[in-house]
């Protein structure tokens, strides 16, 4: 049996008895031990020098599906099926993604605060967020079209620009209506 799918089984077991203290403690009963306590999950791992605990993240699971190389390697056949089925030139595949940014964002960081602060520091978030859409083309050459911005509003003038130092043949426009990035 493979070192991972012992670990695997570990910590399986780990989960089980540690969500069940009665468990744990029935299969005490019958040896001479004490009951379990609430970190005895926690001090079991610490024990064990070749193990330890990590946090772990929320992932979704679509998001996971996409990586599973069984479904990409899925993909990439039909792909190269379709090409060499129509006859498609390298020239002719194009990348085009859009996405979304949204204006006054705060994001989460560290704050230096006074040592007898009590609670959490807090940064309000503004209301009025806007969406900056952004699309982008390229393709399998290495060839690209130059990106397509669009910001909220009626007009733009070109001078809020200039600071940026924007490439020449990017497009920039506005729209009336919301910008809304379907994800």
């Amino acid at each position: 049996m493979s070192q991972s799918s012992n670990e695997a089984k570990i910590i399986l077991a780990l989960q089980a008895l540690q969500n069940d203290p009665a468990l744990t403690n029935s299969l005490l009963a019958n040896r001479d031990t004490p009951r379990v306590g609430k970190r005895w999950a926690h001090n079991f791992v610490k024990r064990q020098p070749e193990r330890k605990t990590r946090r772990f993240r929320r992932y979704d699971y679509q998001r996971a599906k996409c990586e599973d190389p069984t479904i990409i390697r899925g993909w990439f056949r039909l792909v190269e099926n379709t090409i060499a089925k129509y006859g498609i030139r390298s020239d002719d595949i194009w990348n085009f993604d859009e996405t979304g940014f949204m204006m006054g964002m705060i994001e989460l960081g560290p704050v230096v605060t006074s040592s007898h602060r009590q609670g959490r520091p807090k940064q309000v978030q503004p209301g009025n967020r806007e969406w900056i859409a952004v699309i982008e083309e390229i393709n399998a050459e290495g060839q690209s079209i130059p990106p397509f911005i669009i910001g909220a509003g009626k007009d733009h003038l070109a001078n809020w620009y200039q600071e940026y130092d924007l490439a020449g043949d990017w497009v920039i426009a506005s729209s009336e209506r919301t910008v809304a990035i379907a994800s």
